[in-house]
């Protein structure tokens, strides 16, 4: 039976190396889930250790976990504009920008996706910035919806042939969607 009632607090926390198969098992997850609707958004499989570990080794990837330590969802957030997305005229150091967030299936439907875009955005205005931006498939016209529907507006679709992403979003910093306050809980976190 699903709910979408969360009895046990979860925790976000900064994720450390002894988290990277945990992150990694959700990304797959996730990832052949997006391709099992269509979505060709993340490589099938997942992403490699390369790919995760540097968020990890920068600390600005974090795992929501709960019962018994279990990673039920994931978020990067950090300064990182992609230069082939954000030009010298988006003034890429006035946002922060989510990357690899993802909720697992179990956990999906509860408002953590919602939560913790919230919770980003109140990092970005902890942080004196404008803006929290991402990007996301350029052909994910649901995910698309979802972010419009977050507070997101739609800047522009960068359609670059070796790349899925490229539909630019961002909203203003301390923009609150979700009514998922008290859904976690953060730990010996510094704002992004």
């Amino acid at each position: 039976m699903h709910s979408n009632t969360l009895l046990h607090p979860l925790t976000l926390r900064r994720a450390v190396p002894a988290d990277l198969s945990g992150v990694l098992s959700l990304l797959a997850d996730t990832s052949e889930w997006l391709h099992r609707q269509g979505v060709r958004q993340w490589p099938r499989g997942g992403f490699g250790p390369e790919r995760i570990e540097p968020l990890i080794e920068e600390q600005v990837l974090y795992v929501l976990e709960g019962d018994f330590g279990a990673t039920v969802a994931t978020i990067a957030l950090d300064g990182h504009a992609d230069a082939e997305f954000w030009t010298p005229a988006d003034e890429p150091g006035s946002a922060l920008y989510v990357h690899k967030l993802a909720v697992s299936r179990a956990a999906s439907g509860a408002g953590l996706g919602d939560a913790l875009l919230d919770w980003a955005g109140a990092s970005v205005a902890a942080c004196g910035l404008d803006w929290l931006r991402l990007d996301c498939s350029k052909d994910n016209a649901r995910l698309q919806h979802y972010y419009r529907r977050r507070g997101f507006r739609h800047l522009r679709t960068v359609d670059l042939p070796h790349r899925a992403s490229g539909a630019l979003f961002q909203r203003p910093a301390m923009v609150r969607t979700s009514t998922a306050d008290g859904l976690f809980r953060t730990m010996d976190l510094v704002n992004a």
